[in-house]
């Protein structure tokens, strides 16, 4: 008689298992991630750019100064067509939009906690970029002078 008394009071328990990890399941898949990130931001990066930057034609004064502060700054890991410490940074003006790169520059701790790409890169690299502690204006003189890089050669 016991183990008659004790069998619906197992099957609730049980029944009550059950319901509470399947409750719990479809919350969590439905719930979107806190960094979902905007068309903007997979396209720009993350940053304080917020807005596209527009090229013109290239501003020699401007790549001049980018080369110094790349000399000082960025040259100790980053080389034109070779992998180094970082990525070939040669054509990469081509290959991400200039608000990516200066955003990389500016905020590469939240790029690389949040930004797709940035984490590729430091998964690849095994070294996340530190901050440099440069502003918007010299991350863009520097974006300039990566206008001046040529792509490495296809392989």
């Amino acid at each position: 008689m016991r183990a008659t008394a004790l069998l619906p009071t197992l099957l609730a328990a049980l029944a009550l298992a059950a319901c509470g990890g399947k409750a719990d399941a479809p919350a969590t898949a439905a719930k979107p991630a806190a960094d979902a990130l905007t068309p903007f931001q997979l396209e720009h990066g993350i940053g304080p750019v917020t807005a596209p930057v527009e090229l013109a034609a290239l501003d020699q004064h401007e790549a001049a100064e980018g080369k110094v502060l790349f000399d000082q700054r960025c040259a100790s890991c980053h080389k034109t067509n070779e992998r180094y410490v970082g990525p070939p940074l040669g054509g990469v003006v081509g290959r991400r939009t200039p608000a990516y790169v200066m955003n990389m520059m500016l905020a590469p701790d939240q790029m690389v906690q949040k930004h797709p790409e940035a984490k590729k890169l430091l998964g690849t690299y095994m070294v996340q970029m530190p901050a440099q502690g440069l502003t918007t204006e010299q991350a863009r003189e520097i974006v300039e002078y990566l206008r001046t890089l040529p792509a490495p050669p296809a392989q």
